[in-house]
């Protein structure tokens, strides 16, 4: 009788079993605990929302690495103590004797069925414009469900509405004529480009550019070298890893290039994430393209000031003037 009453006592004082429906990015109704302090992340570039968030000290189990991430490692040394897998499938024995609270994991994850049978809530996540990346950062912060984690939801999604605004008040009414042809280039060996339909696609016009490869649909797809040679664009952005045209195998075929006769061949930022691809640091890369493709509209445009203000605000990091002249250059920390 007194055994039954002290459990019932400890029941009642620790609701730690209290738990909440929350909806992913997939649209799936997913009952989490009501306090989500241990996460387990499947998505690489999910990290920068929970990070933007105020929650990424709570990754216990992460799919990124230091030698890819060294950014994300830094600003965010925690991560040095979580688990770390090569790909994308956790092993759910791992996460349970981790404690994970929650698994956040990429739309379409295959691993998710074998999550569920673990008996661990699942949170299937997409963006693929602003308009969902503002949505997916909404639902991250409704799982963990802190009131830092909605005001931060909140303060983010204002910030990159009013970046949009900004840069497209100034680029909406350019001409073709006015408007140079950006290719991006995801990756030189093999030969990769980002096409329409793409995030990629939409800060680039954003910004006051026309995609050189709009006729290619989709993200990191394989060109030959006489293609971009057809193309002839006129800027050429390198994304994170790509190395420099100069020491590729293409160094004399594109050397007739008018991007590169020009030297308007640019490596692309890359801090937490890649700021060209599909992480909250988007918000700073279409600054940072509408200054690069119209230095004299944007001349008021102090990327350095904008930088550092962004990972004050949002990554909770002091970033030095040095620091974040690597980042806007594509270097890692020194």
């Amino acid at each position: 009788m007194k055994t039954g009453y002290v459990l019932l006592c400890a029941l009642l004082a620790f609701p730690a079993l209290a738990s909440r429906l929350v909806a992913d990015d997939a649209g799936n109704k997913v009952t989490v605990p009501d306090q989500v302090t241990r996460i387990a992340d499947a998505w690489f570039a999910h990290h920068s929302v929970l990070m933007t968030l105020g929650a990424g000290s709570n990754i216990v189990a992460t799919v990124n690495h230091p030698v890819d991430r060294p950014w994300m490692f830094k600003i965010n040394p925690a991560l040095n103590n979580a688990l770390q897998i090569k790909g994308i499938s956790f092993n759910s024995e791992a996460l349970l004797a981790h404690q994970t609270d929650v698994v956040f994991v990429a739309k379409g994850n295959p691993d998710v069925a074998a999550y569920h049978q673990a008996n661990l809530p699942v949170l299937e996540m997409a963006f693929t414009d602003y308009p969902s990346l503002e949505h997916s950062v909404s639902a991250t912060a409704n799982v963990l469900g802190t009131e830092q984690a909605q005001q931060r939801a909140v303060a983010y999604n204002r910030y990159l509405e009013e970046s949009v605004a900004a840069v497209l008040t100034k680029t909406v009414s350019l001409s073709e004529q006015q408007r140079p042809s950006v290719l991006h280039i995801q990756s030189l060996t093999p030969l990769k480009v980002d096409g329409s339909n793409t995030l990629i696609d939409t800060w680039i016009t954003l910004a006051g550019g026309k995609n050189a490869a709009q006729t290619i649909s989709g993200n990191m797809k394989e060109v030959s070298p006489e293609q971009v040679l057809a193309w002839q664009p006129d800027i050429i952005i390198l994304g994170q890893g790509c190395g420099e045209i100069s020491q590729s195998r293409y160094a004399q075929l594109f050397s007739g290039l008018k991007a590169v006769q020009a030297k308007k061949v640019w490596a692309n930022p890359a801090g937490v994430f890649p700021w060209d691809r599909y992480g909250t640091e988007s918000a700073l890369q279409i600054q940072w393209a509408a200054h690069q493709l119209h230095p004299a509209l944007f001349a008021d445009t102090d990327m350095m000031s904008i930088t550092r203000d962004f990972y004050r605000r949002f990554f909770d990091y002091p970033l030095s003037r040095d620091e974040a002249a690597r980042i806007l250059h594509g270097q890692p920390p020194a």
